[in-house]
């Protein structure tokens, strides 16, 4: 099975592909995509959505996962974060696949163990479950992140 996790931002949306065969999970690929910050808000949007359309035709996951949103102190970036959201999970929904969502806190759980842990505790527990990755950067490492997740709540539902 294929899975993709999306870290959303609108600045930088993170992005990355696992597989997992059995309880075996190994890296496929990951990244990150950037929208032009002086393009009006519906253009950005229009382009984070093509560039995750393009992951989604490239690597054909079976299952998709985003991570939810959690509120920013200023509303504007909260806001955002939302829209940028929802677009990930519309381009996951329209390839047909079902749309997971996940809090921060359980997926920083899922990988560390607490749900406090910082990005670099996060990033280090990824190259011990993913040996010889090469992270593109703290939002495709988060959507790794995010991907793994989903990978174990998959399999605990079995």
């Amino acid at each position: 099975m294929i899975i993709l996790g999306i870290d959303p931002g609108l600045t930088c949306t993170g992005w990355g592909v696992v597989a997992k065969s059995g309880s075996r999970l190994s890296h496929v690929a990951n990244g990150q995509i950037r929208t032009n910050a002086k393009a009006a808000m519906a253009e950005r949007l229009v382009e984070l959505d093509a560039a995750l359309t393009d992951v989604i035709l490239h690597h054909r996951p079976d299952a998709g996962a985003v991570e939810e949103v959690f509120v920013n102190v200023n509303p504007q970036s909260t806001l955002k974060l939302g829209q940028a959201r929802g677009v990930a999970m519309l381009s996951v929904a329209r390839a047909g696949l079902q749309v997971a969502e996940y809090s921060t806190k359980l997926v920083k759980k899922a990988i560390v163990g607490t749900g406090g842990a910082e990005k670099a505790q996060v990033q280090a527990m990824l190259k011990v479950l993913l040996p010889g990755v090469k992270l593109a950067g703290e939002d495709a490492a988060d959507a790794l992140a995010v991907a793994i997740t989903h990978a174990n709540m998959l399999g605990s539902h079995r």
